[in-house]
């Protein structure tokens, strides 16, 4: 369990975050610049806060009005730097060892060997960090700094070193590696894939302080502000005008139509008819109105709006579709309305290259209605 209140002012730059966490893995997510790294700094005792408290398993680390600072030897953390920071000149198991120093002989070599074996590197124990992979080096940080069996464990952008492909490779063995730690791990990356598979609480940094924290499917799948959304890269996140609220939905304004969104039993929307308001629309989920076929019963067609689709992207398996909408009254800002994600094979069985005009279709369940700015 580690709970975490800091304040630090850097020239330019306040970090004033809070946020706490139990033995799981927990993300910290948001652009470079924000105050991520810098929190693991101050974690970590190699940056001292100017205000605040650190616990850690009932045990303070800082605690300002009391005027505690305890150095990082003496926190009993395990720490994976960018780029991993090995002893060229030590091998592999030397640099595993490192993190025992002071530990009986008898006892350092067995938990070396424990650990080079729990990370499949016993064959490379005696190869020089020349010699390995880039995957091969994450492995031997990692074991660096989990033989010492740390309170907390903390990744510090941890596959940023790596090439695309492989840090897609070696995403899901870190997950299995640091879930099977069973403690808590503070991981840091600005890669939202990255935060979603390897974490399973989310926390958002933007400008030094947090927008929001929670389980990673609450936070990606309620956004609890329109900051929060483009935070997290959603896409379709627009504005429009209340026209009515109801327990069940929200009527909203929008490019010359109405369209409805679903509202929340939990935590209905409510606000005064002419307020704007920020909507995201999902683009997996909007349809196209097939044109081919004429059913007696087409089923619910909520949101119908008509336009054209300005230009398409092909991403291999799917394309994104960039859709304009016929709206009375002076044009869109930009040069389209809204993404729509399809397919490959849809793509193709609807021609979409060749016929350009279509109408839409949205569930009001795939419109979110967002909070706060």
């Amino acid at each position: 369990m580690i709970e975490v209140a800091l304040r630090k002012t850097l020239p330019g730059f306040t970090l004033d975050v809070a946020w706490a966490a139990g033995d799981e893995v927990v993300t910290l997510f948001g652009p470079s610049g924000a105050g991520k790294s810098l929190t693991l700094q101050c974690l970590a005792g190699f940056t001292r806060p100017d205000a605040g408290r650190v616990v850690v398993n009932g045990r303070v680390f800082d605690d300002s009005a009391a005027g505690i600072h305890l150095p990082p030897q003496a926190r009993h953390l395990g720490y994976v730097f960018q780029g991993y920071a090995l002893f060229p000149h030590l091998t592999v198991a030397e640099n595993v060892a490192f993190g025992l120093r002071g530990h009986p002989g008898a006892g350092r070599r067995r938990r070396t060997a424990e650990v080079l074996t729990q990370l499949a590197l016993g064959d490379l124990a005696g190869r020089f960090p020349r010699e390995l992979s880039g995957g091969q080096q994450q492995r031997v940080a990692l074991g660096r700094a989990i033989a010492p069996d740390p309170a907390v464990l903390l990744l510090d952008e941890p596959l940023s070193a790596l090439d695309a492909p492989l840090r897609r490779q070696l995403r899901e063995e870190l997950r299995a590696l640091v879930v099977g730690l069973q403690r808590t791990v503070v991981l840091v990356t600005h890669d939202l894939g990255e935060a979603y598979q390897l974490g399973d609480r989310l926390v958002l940094y933007e400008a030094g302080r947090v927008v929001q924290a929670g389980p990673k499917a609450e936070v990606l799948g309620r956004p609890a502000s329109e900051t929060v959304a483009r935070l997290i890269g959603l896409r379709n996140v627009v504005r429009g005008t209340v026209v009515k609220t109801a327990p069940d939905r929200v009527e909203i304004a929008w490019r010359g139509h109405t369209v409805e969104a679903v509202n929340s039993p939990t935590a209905p929307f409510q606000t005064a008819p002419g307020t704007s308001v920020a909507f995201v629309v999902r683009p997996e989920h909007v349809r196209l109105i097939r044109k081919d076929r004429v059913s007696p019963d087409p089923g619910p067609r909520m949101n119908l709006l008509r336009g054209e689709i300005v230009e398409a992207i092909d991403h291999g398996t799917s394309w994104t579709l960039l859709f304009r909408i016929a709206a009375p009254g002076p044009p869109s800002q930009g040069a389209y309305d809204l993404e729509i994600e399809v397919p490959h094979l849809v793509y193709e069985i609807l021609d979409i290259g060749r016929d350009r005009e279509w109408e839409v279709s949205m569930h009001r369940g795939a419109l979110q209605v967002l909070a706060g700015v």
